[in-house]
């Protein structure tokens, strides 16, 4: 598996490619997002992990670029944790948000849980249709009053696992664990956008999902 390693610091690209390389994998590295794009367009890359604040373009302005041809599992990393640009990678369709300073050995495991997921996309044969709300597993399509509905691809997996699973009370520590990939590593704020984004996304639907306090979250069955 190849990993395209995006930052304009040398030594987070050295410090990210021996960890990777240790791991197996293959490592090409890019030093901005515009060097990213072209690199996307000339070759298939199995994962990018890009950082956001660079020169001459930025790693969200490179994401969206990446993303009207390409479904790359990518990871973003910046210095900054505010929401604000979780949510915005998240819209993007990043699959995972990494503040620096980082472990790079945490790191690796978030690159694993990506490509493990990515790579073992479930065969449903069957769809739900909750009046307005159609989730259709085989397709993966969900259709909300006729259109269908952009998602990023962990909102699929999230809403996916919700509605196989309604009715059902989901702790925080499982939806991450059945999502992402990952248990200890998990994040409860990035479970939250996730939430938060995917109600946006079902409009009037978005009390399906409902909060439970102190445990996590539950799509209600009626």
């Amino acid at each position: 598996m190849t990993l395209l390693i995006v930052d304009d610091e040398q030594r987070i690209r050295e410090l990210i490619r021996k960890y990777a390389m240790f791991e197996g994998y293959e490592v090409e590295e890019a030093t901005n997002g515009m060097e990213a794009i072209e690199k996307a367009r000339q070759k298939s890359y199995d994962l990018i992990i890009m950082d956001v604040m660079m020169p001459e373009l930025d790693g969200f302005s490179a994401c969206r670029e990446i993303r009207k041809t390409s479904q790359v599992p990518m990871l973003m990393l910046s210095a900054r944790g505010e929401e604000y640009d979780r949510i915005h990678g998240f819209e993007l369709g990043v699959d995972d948000y990494v503040v620096k300073p980082f472990s790079p050995k945490e790191l690796m495991m978030r690159v694993s849980a990506i490509l493990k997921r990515s790579g073992a996309s479930r065969q449903e044969n069957d769809l739900v249709v909750l009046g307005e709300l159609t989730v259709d597993f085989t397709a993966r399509r969900v259709i909300l009053s006729g259109q269908q509905l952009d998602l990023s691809p962990k909102e699929y997996d999230l809403l996916f696992y919700m509605v196989r699973n309604r009715g059902i009370a989901l702790t925080r520590e499982k939806l991450i664990s059945e999502v992402w990939g990952y248990d200890f590593f998990g994040d409860d704020r990035t479970l939250d956008t996730h939430i938060k984004l995917l109600r946006r996304q079902l409009g009037s639907y978005a009390e399906k999902i409902t909060t439970l306090r102190g445990v996590g979250y539950r799509f209600e069955k009626e």
